[in-house]
């Protein structure tokens, strides 16, 4: 019999870097992370802080827990049935938006003008990559993960031997919504969403190698590595003044029109000489393998659920490779609904309901260390209380800030809360027959 557990630390690791740099520096969460001025490094350590006080819920839950579903698998063990859904559906809803959100900027930077085309036809290529199998998914992605480290580690030092004034004329970026305090707390919202990838890794229990050390030191490391590449990026961009950058969204949104429209990570590229064309192909890599990884973690998590009834159960049937390709083909057609929506910030929804996930994870890491059952590391309980507050107060903030109308607030309380309310409803009527 094949051993099924055949990922070790190397690619975990990589699945992890992939997901967060595809899923956040080429996205347009530097539009709030720019708006509040030299704040924006201490927003980007903020959200580093934050994701690292999950990280650290999440490894302890792992080593005790190597299994499928991630937070979902975790609620149901150590708070019961409707945390466990209820962290369930807030991870495959977040993980359907990171899709769009990296279908889109696919899009927008392989053929501006085309991007909601481009950016289905990405979702739809990703779809049918992961079903032939997470061995070459996860070695796909450490390659990637490892170029795009490099070349963003290469445009952010060059950048800093340029002069700003090349640049030519100022282009302003639209002053945040809000008041100061909680422009911030946008800003470190949307920064979260870039480094939310290495919940993918959680979600490996069944098929990495001694998983109570591989999935911490692979959550760990990966976090560690974007941390410090993020707060370099930010670095350089403060330098430069976001007088001078066009941001992330006004560049997709000009794309339609335009030819060229250039992103802060572009602009980057022209002051330390890189030409703008490789930023388009290292985008291009990262954001599909991002794809790649979190298309495949939302699926088992999908099956997962499936598995024990709270999805319909022919989503966990797996192909011969051992992908769930019924769940992620679920999650490829509500991604390519949300591609061509518009009126919202997608980067703000899926913050939204990743935090809440997290929030179960923090609660049952709080429970786990209280009563005895970690295995391998025990975090001192007000840690997991404390990424908690954090998560719960991130999340209500970026779902204020996330659209202008009302259905982004409806999909997140309708099926990340209701969904589990309503199950938990039936259940109860049932037992009490």
């Amino acid at each position: 019999m094949t051993d099924s557990r055949r990922i070790g630390l190397l690619s975990a690791t990589g699945i992890g870097v992939g997901s967060m740099l595809g899923a956040g520096v080429f996205s347009d969460m530097w539009v709030d992370v720019l708006a509040v001025g030299r704040w924006a490094i201490a927003a980007v350590v903020c959200a580093g802080l934050v994701a690292l006080l999950n990280a650290l819920s999440t490894a302890q839950l792992a080593a005790r827990y190597p299994v499928a579903g991630g937070a979902y698998a975790y609620g149901r063990a150590e708070l019961g049935p409707f945390a466990g859904h209820l962290a369930g559906a807030a991870f495959v809803v977040g993980k359907t938006v990171s899709v769009a959100v990296g279908a889109t900027v696919l899009g927008a930077y392989v053929l501006p003008g085309h991007a909601q085309g481009i950016a289905t036809a990405g979702i739809a290529a990703a779809w049918a990559l992961n079903a032939r199998g997470v061995t070459r998914t996860a070695r796909g992605a450490t390659l990637i993960a490892l170029i795009v480290v490099t070349a963003l580690a290469v445009i952010v030092a060059l950048s800093w031997r340029g002069d700003p004034s090349v640049l030519g004329p100022a282009v302003p970026v639209q002053a945040a919504d809000a008041s100061a305090g909680t422009a911030f707390l946008v800003a470190v919202a949307a920064c979260f969403f870039a480094f939310a990838g290495y919940a993918r890794i959680a979600t490996l229990g069944e098929e990495v190698r001694d998983p109570s050390r591989t999935i911490v030191r692979a959550i760990l490391g990966a976090l560690a590595v974007v941390v410090v590449l993020y707060v370099g990026v930010a670095a350089a961009l403060v330098r430069l003044g976001p007088e001078r950058l066009t941001t992330a969204a006004d560049a997709h949104r000009e794309a339609v029109t335009q030819d060229e429209a250039l992103a802060p990570l572009a602009q980057l590229a022209r002051l330390g000489g890189v030409p703008v064309w490789l930023v388009t192909v290292v985008a291009a890599l990262s954001v599909g393998g991002a794809m790649l990884a979190v298309m495949a973690g939302a699926g088992r998590t999908a099956m997962a659920m499936a598995r024990e009834g709270d999805l319909p159960r022919g989503l966990a049937r797996q192909g011969s490779s051992g992908a769930p390709w019924r769940a992620e083909a679920a999650i490829a057609l509500g991604a390519v609904a949300l591609v061509w929506t518009s009126g919202t910030s997608l980067v703000l929804v899926s913050a939204a309901t990743i935090l809440t996930y997290y929030a179960v994870a923090n609660l049952a890491a709080a429970r786990q260390s209280r009563a005895g059952r970690t295995a391998g590391m025990t975090l001192p309980w007000l840690l997991p209380l404390l990424g908690l507050v954090a998560s719960l107060t991130l999340a209500v903030v970026a779902l204020a800030q996330a659209s202008d109308g009302w259905w982004a607030a409806a999909l997140v309380m309708g099926v990340v809360v209701g969904w589990p309310v309503a199950a938990a409803v039936v259940r109860r009527r049932g037992a009490t027959r």
